[in-house]
């Protein structure tokens, strides 16, 4: 195997282990997880390459990394209260930086952390959690326990936490929170389109590059990756060039070879979702178009799609790139700020389209010239303000915003909680 994070600086020398001597702060503690993660690195990478590319194995390692150093800021800039018990649900992808954002990080202010791996990837999340309890730094004190119980045995179980989060659909999100008692406060992480609006002034070359390598990033298996692509009709042709040319030049291999950017698929139903997409709309196919039900591999695709303001993306787990054509900049804002849009509301890159002013556009968070993908940062909120991209919830009182839970049990937010709990 290929040295993994060949260009991170290991960890530094000041760290100390939970149960240290007194005067250990939190920058010392999450230090030593990051450590530990590093000394694990080749045994990490193997186990998440076996459902992402190895290039995007290394990054979540290095990810998580960074979230963990950057752990003391964030926790000094939102001073969040002690909790308890925080009960888990990790999604099927992204599995270590979850462990990381929902887990190592956490138990700087809580006493005990339950973690529910998706049944999809349930071994693979079994062993990293393995590969970092029983590293010498944590052997035996490392309050995480992983479980194997039904979704509905979980929740039976999350009863008896002060916070929970969800990581998945969001209709199992609503169904989750209708079963908690009202003093749980739930966060749930769940998804949205992420459009990137390109506009008459955008720098084509730049946007494409940007769309092809964080739509194709990890086979397009990760749900900040943009699910659709409005082009303005005066760049849509060379925008579709430039794409189309990129796209013939994305390495396609094996998981584990460090060169593929695209490889079969993790999860069937992603393949069979992009065959019939790719069925339903015949002769819209500029490059790629090929779904194959066997080996699970979904060559890299762009399609071209006349505008229609009732479409509405799914949310692609393939490397399938959907442009669709626009002639005013007001018809996209009318879309984002249409009904279904302001439910999934996330995030909207803006690349040269001056008619998406402000910092949202619906309920959708207004990234400038960056997508989702690039922008995301572990140790700020993530979401948008769109109820099934992200919301937080105590009893039957629901708020949808960006989430981050240690801003949830800040002084400010923790204060709301406790008045929708009374």
């Amino acid at each position: 195997m290929s040295e993994p994070l060949a260009g991170a600086a290991p960890r530094g020398s000041a760290v100390t282990v939970r149960g240290a001597p007194p005067g250990s702060s939190p920058g010392d503690l999450a230090e030593q997880a990051a450590g530990v993660l590093w000394d694990n690195r080749a045994e990490l990478v193997a186990t998440l390459e076996t459902f992402g590319t190895r290039t995007a194995a290394v990054d979540e390692i290095s990810n998580s990394v960074a979230a963990l150093r950057g752990a003391s800021a964030e926790l000094a800039a939102h001073r969040p209260r002690t909790v308890g018990g925080l009960g888990v649900f990790l999604p099927s992808n992204n599995v270590l930086y979850s462990y990381v954002l929902f887990g190592l990080i956490p138990l700087l202010y809580s006493s005990h952390i339950t973690m529910r791996p998706s049944q999809r990837v349930a071994s693979q999340s079994q062993h990293i959690h393995r590969i970092i309890t029983s590293d010498a730094a944590f052997r035996g004190t490392l309050p995480i326990e992983l479980v194997s119980l039904t979704q509905r045995q979980f929740i039976a179980r999350c009863a008896e936490s002060d916070v929970v989060v969800f990581n998945g659909r969001p209709a199992n999100a609503l169904a989750v929170g209708d079963r908690l008692p009202d003093r749980t406060a739930l966060l749930a992480f769940g998804s949205g389109p992420n459009p990137v609006v390109v506009g008459a002034d955008a720098d084509v070359k730049t946007v494409a590059e940007d769309v092809v390598r964080t739509r194709l990033y990890n086979s397009g298996q990760d749900c900040l990756c943009p699910d659709i692509v409005f082009a303005h009709d005066d760049v849509a042709d060379d925008l579709l060039t430039a794409m189309g040319e990129a796209v013939a030049n994305v390495p396609v291999g094996p998981l584990a070879d460090p060169t593929t950017t695209v490889a079969p698929l993790s999860y069937p139903d992603a393949v069979e979702q992009a065959a019939a997409f790719l069925s339903n709309h015949p002769g819209r196919t500029v490059t790629g178009g090929q779904a194959d039900l066997t080996t699970g591999l979904v060559t890299p695709t762009v399609i071209d799609l006349p505008w229609d303001p009732s479409f509405r993306p799914p949310e692609f787990f393939s490397p399938v790139i959907c442009v669709m054509r626009y002639s005013s900049g007001e018809d996209i804002v009318k879309w984002l700020d249409s009904p279904s849009e302001r439910r999934r509301g996330m995030y909207v890159s803006v690349y040269g389209e001056s008619a998406v002013r402000g910092q949202r556009a619906g309920n959708s968070v207004v990234l400038r010239e960056q997508t989702a993908l690039d922008a995301e940062n572990g140790n700020e909120p993530l979401g948008g303000y769109g109820p099934e991209a992200s919301h937080v919830r105590v009893g039957s009182s629901l708020t949808a915003r960006p989430l981050l839970l240690s801003a949830e049990l800040g002084p400010t937010r923790a204060g709301t909680v406790r008045a929708l709990h009374g």
